[in-house]
């Protein structure tokens, strides 16, 4: 079968990293989360004062991306790659609330997106490729085989991600949760530079309904179908 390129878009915590890795590990693809480096990135501006509630340096954290180095480096016990931030392992701290209220205001600075836009193409320019995040399918894979934007209704995202942040014993209540996701979904879709849209010829799913098992068998058919015919 020929190998393709899976662009995989949409809102925060519509569960695209959790489809992504099903999909990467079913083909064989290699799969990138592209949240991961902007969280890194976020992460960055945090351990080093660039931003707060209350600030956010931009012209300091642009001059700095020489500093920046990411990496996703594999892991065999989890069956997939963690994120490095200066050979230094954070999967675990970026994915914390306090790194998700500054993500994407980081993340609308048009030289952090080019940055990672750069090595994004690179890292797909050979397909057999899972890539997800808010603009694959628009800005760095426009030409992608297959493109699936991911929504789900603000509030059962908020559940799912309050589920997950209670489960790895954070401190969080569903309140603030949800007023993160609604922030995150403003900003994502108002950002002059490359804005959350979903692309003409993608395919959109409204998981608000579907359990993990049956999204995968339903993204898993359209891959079929496409490389049978590719």
């Amino acid at each position: 079968m020929k190998k393709i390129t899976i662009a995989i878009d949409g809102f925060s915590s519509t569960g695209k990293s959790t489809l992504a890795k099903q999909l990467a590990n079913h083909l064989g693809y290699i799969y990138v989360d592209t949240g991961a480096m902007y969280r890194a990135v976020a992460l960055f501006a945090m351990q080093n004062g660039y931003i707060n509630a209350d600030s956010f340096d931009k012209e300091t954290l642009i001059n700095s991306l020489p500093n920046i180095k990411l990496q996703f480096k594999f892991n065999a016990d989890l069956g997939f790659a963690e994120m490095y931030l200066n050979e230094v392992n954070v999967e675990t701290e970026i994915r914390t609330i306090e790194v998700s209220s500054f993500v994407s205001k980081v993340a609308e600075v048009s030289e952090v997106r080019a940055k990672l836009v750069e090595q994004q193409k690179e890292m797909g320019k050979d397909k057999a490729i899972v890539m997800d995040g808010r603009d694959i399918g628009t800005v760095v894979f426009p030409d992608a085989e297959l493109k699936i934007f991911m929504t789900a209704s603000a509030t059962t995202r908020a559940q799912r991600r309050y589920d997950e942040l209670v489960k790895k014993g954070d401190t969080v209540t569903f309140d603030e949760v949800l007023a993160n996701v609604e922030e995150r979904d403003y900003i994502d879709t108002h950002r002059k530079d490359s804005p959350l849209v979903m692309a003409e010829d993608a395919i959109e799913i409204d998981n608000s309904h579907l359990n993990r098992e049956e999204q995968f068998e339903l993204v898993l058919e359209l891959v079929n179908e496409i490389t049978k015919t590719a």
